[in-house]
């Protein structure tokens, strides 16, 4: 298994834990599913493939065996570890196969293959959907509960202002309604961290994932994202709404990260300030700043502004 991000260049050793790290803390945010179960299942059929040579490796293999064989035996519990394993196996195989590949086209790919395996399952048997979609459903909205039963312990037991638990709760059932895109945007995250873990004990590099300013994908890829709205402007039914929902969303958030790193290459790279500063900017002007970095993804597969500042440059 080769990559160019073992391809030994030590002019190019750069801190990729922190990018990992970074990756990671995404995944935690946006917790629909376990992070640390979706980046466990991806890493063990990573290891499986090379087999364990140091004693490294064979304590984070017992770390993450002992993270994918806890928890409550739900449906959920099952449902949660089968799709890992799709979406690992098939990172895996693709790793093996198209080793020239970018990290991005691999994880994008196999969260794909492993989304379309999940439907066809599904479709045969719409009573394992169900179950599915109300366990993460009564999960999500527990969830927010108990965010709201801590900001009431922290007001000193004071209530929690209307307005509050009304756009909690709103914004749990619109989670809800998009858990499966939120959940392979996860994947994608948690992906990258395994093989970033794989890499750096296999190989002891530490580069394994890019920089922001070099993230991308296919540009054709923006069709889904069209589709996607025309399907929710349209509303021909709850499922298609739905459907389209979760491809807007999908599709959107890594319309964002493209407008990061477009963003990110211009200015010449994230400094921890810079870094500091949009984080900020994403707590108190989320709408401005996601709009903006939404916008400028999409206009970047048609005006590809990397290569044109690249060439400005040379």
């Amino acid at each position: 298994m080769t990559d160019e991000a073992m391809v030994p260049d030590e002019g190019r050793m750069e801190r990729g834990w922190r990018r990992a790290a970074g990756l990671f803390l995404i995944a935690v945010a946006t917790s629909v599913a376990p992070p640390g179960l979706l980046v466990a299942v991806p890493l063990l059929v990573l290891l499986s493939v090379r087999g364990i040579r140091s004693g490294a490796a064979f304590a984070v293999t017992v770390v993450a065996m002992l993270v994918v064989l806890t928890g409550p035996r739900d449906g959920l519990w099952f449902a949660e570890r089968g799709w890992a394993m799709l979406a690992g196996g098939a990172f895996a195989a693709l790793s093996l196969a198209v080793p020239g590949w970018r990290l991005t086209s691999r994880s994008l790919v196999a969260v794909t293959g492993a989304m379309v395996v999940c439907v066809v399952v599904l479709a045969s048997r719409a009573d394992a959907w169900a179950s599915i979609d109300w366990g993460m459903g009564d999960r999500l909205r527990a969830g927010f509960a108990t965010w709201l039963d801590a900001m009431q312990v922290l007001r000193g037991g004071d209530p929690v202002p209307a307005a509050t638990v009304t756009a909690a709760f709103a914004t749990a059932e619109a989670l809800v309604a998009v858990f499966p895109a939120v959940v392979a945007l996860q994947s994608m995250a948690t992906l990258a961290v395994a093989w970033w873990v794989y890499v750096r004990l296999a190989y002891r590099r530490d580069d394994a994932v890019g920089a922001l300013g070099a993230f991308r994908f296919n540009d054709h890829l923006v069709w889904l994202m069209i589709v996607g709205l025309c399907l929710v402007v349209l509303r021909t039914g709850d499922g298609v709404t739905r459907i389209g929902a979760n491809l807007a969303v999908f599709m959107g958030a890594l319309y964002t990260v493209r407008g990061l790193g477009v963003a990110s290459f211009v200015s010449g790279g994230v400094s921890f300030l810079g870094g500091s500063l949009m984080v900020l900017a994403f707590l108190f002007a989320a709408p401005v700043v996601v709009g903006f970095t939404l916008l400028l993804g999409i206009a970047d597969t048609w005006l590809d502004v990397r290569t044109r500042v690249g060439s400005m440059a040379a």
